[in-house]
C-alpha cells in the first residue's frame, strides 16, 4: 500500500471514529428527557412530524422514513414550505421533532407559536442547550458534540451522527414497546431483499426435488459425479428408502480426492455428509439465509425437508437473493 493509500484509510479511519466517539459520548449523558419524548411519541393517535433545514432537514426525511417503517407513521415538514401551504399535512395535536444543530434556527422558531395553536407537543433533538430553541420546546434531548469530525471542523459530521443515532434510539425504544414485530416489519417492506426474507417462505423458491441430484449409498462416484453435472446445482441428495439421509456438496467431492487413494471401489454412502443442516418448506427466507451464514464454515445450499427426512428440494443462497423464479 502506497503512502497515499495509507494517507487517505488513516484519515477515513480518524473520522469514523471521532464520529463514534461523539455518539458513545452522548450515549453517556442520555436522562429523563428521551424517556419523556417517548411518551410523547407513544401517545399521538395520528402520526409524528418530523422538521428541520439544510442538512438537518435531510436527516429528518430519514428519521422519518425509520419511524414510519418500524411502527411510528411520521411524515417530514420542510419548515419554510410549512407556512406556505404545507402545513396542511399536520393535524392537530400531532407531535414535533425539531432538529437544530445550532439551536437557533429561525425557521423553526416562526413555527413553534403556530404549531402551539395547533396543541402540539414538540421535541427538539439540538445541538445547543441552552439556545433559542431549547427555551420554547417541550423536551430537549441534547445532541452537542464537542466538535465535528471533518478537516476543518465546521462540516455537520459528528453532530448528524449523533443526531441520527438518537433518532434511531427513539425509533428502537418505541418498537421495543409496542412489541412491534418481524411480522409488522413485513407489512411495510414488501418488497428489497428485508421483505423478500420476512415475506416468502423458502417453499417459494425452493428447486423441487425432480430438478435435484438424487443418488442412493451405493453409488459409485463416477456415477455421482455424472448426476451431479447433470443437475449442477453444488449439491447431490443422498436417499435410503425414499429417506434423506446424506447430502454431497461440490466441496464434499474435491475433499474426497484428497481422503481417498482412488475413488473407484468409493460409493457416495462413503463421501456424503451425514449431518447436514436442512429448513422446513415453510421458514421464511431470513431463517434459512442465518442458518447457512451463521456458522463457523458458512454453507450455500440447504435440503427442504419436512418430517426429518423427507426431501421435498433445496434452497441455494442463489434462490433467496434472487427469488423470482417462482414468485
Amino acid at each position: 500500500m502506497n503512502n497515499s493509500h495509507k494517507e487517505r484509510i488513516s484519515l477515513a479511519r480518524k473520522v469514523m471514529c471521532h464520529e463514534a466517539n461523539s455518539i458513545s459520548e452522548t450515549a453517556k449523558y442520555l436522562n429523563e428527557s428521551f424517556s419523556d419524548a417517548i411518551d410523547i411519541l407513544r401517545k399521538t393517535n395520528s402520526k409524528v412530524i418530523v422538521t428541520g433545514i439544510g442538512k438537518s432537514g435531510h436527516l429528518g426525511k430519514r428519521i422519518a422514513a425509520t419511524l414510519s417503517s418500524t411502527g411510528t407513521p411520521t411524515a417530514y415538514l420542510h419548515p419554510s414550505e410549512a407556512v406556505h401551504g404545507d402545513l396542511g399535512i399536520h393535524q392537530s395535536g400531532d407531535p414535533i421533532i425539531f432538529l437544530s444543530n445550532s439551536g437557533t434556527t429561525p425557521e423553526l422558531l416562526f413555527l413553534e407559536p403556530i404549531l402551539r395553536e395547533r396543541k402540539s407537543k414538540i421535541i427538539g433533538i439540538l445541538g445547543k442547550s441552552p439556545s433559542p430553541l431549547s427555551k420554547v420546546v417541550d423536551v430537549v434531548i441534547e445532541a452537542n458534540v464537542a466538535s465535528e469530525a471533518d478537516p476543518l471542523g465546521i462540516v455537520p459530521t459528528s453532530s448528524c451522527a449523533v443526531a441520527s443515532s438518537l433518532a434511531d434510539a427513539l425509533a428502537s425504544v418505541l418498537m421495543h414497546e409496542k412489541k412491534f414485530t418481524k411480522t409488522d416489519y413485513m407489512k411495510t417492506h414488501p418488497a428489497g431483499q428485508l421483505g423478500k426474507n420476512l415475506l416468502f417462505k423458502v417453499c417459494d423458491v425452493m428447486i423441487p426435488k425432480n430438478e435435484v441430484a438424487i443418488l442412493s449409498e451405493t453409488s459409485c462416484m463416477k456415477n455421482t459425479m455424472i448426476k451431479m453435472t447433470e443437475f449442477p446445482l453444488g449439491v447431490a441428495c443422498i436417499e435410503r428408502n425414499s429417506n434423506l439421509i446424506g447430502i454431497i456438496t461440490d466441496g464434499d467431492l474435491r475433499r474426497s480426492f484428497t481422503k481417498f487413494k482412488s475413488l473407484d471401489d468409493i460409493t457416495a454412502g462413503q463421501v456424503m455428509t451425514e449431518n447436514f443442516e436442512y429448513i422446513s418448506p415453510k421458514a421464511r427466507l431470513g431463517d434459512a439465509l442465518e442458518k447457512m451464514e451463521k456458522r463457523d464454515s458458512p454453507i450455500s445450499v440447504l435440503p427442504v425437508v419436512e418430517n426429518a427426512n423427507n426431501l421435498l428440494g433445496i434452497v441455494r443462497i442463489h434462490d433467496i437473493y434472487s427469488p423470482a423464479k417462482n414468485t
